[in-house]
């Protein structure tokens, strides 16, 4: 069974009672991920921005040369 976050309930559902997947995070393998996918995803997003801020330094510095 996946589990699925509600965005706009902020409750944890199911496969046998989802909301329309437009509203939804998921699927996650455990109830307790899915709990946490405002974290989890605010995490990924932050580590993101960060390789994304590398990649512009990286190429600034490489055209400085």
């Amino acid at each position: 069974m996946s589990f699925w976050f509600n965005i706009k309930t902020h409750q944890v559902e199911d496969d046998e009672h989802t909301s329309p997947k437009e509203n939804l995070l998921g699927p996650y393998p455990t109830r307790e991920a899915a709990q946490n996918a405002l974290q989890s995803t605010a995490d990924r997003t932050a580590a993101w921005e960060e390789e994304e801020r590398l990649e512009r330094e990286a190429k600034e510095k490489e055209k400085e040369f």
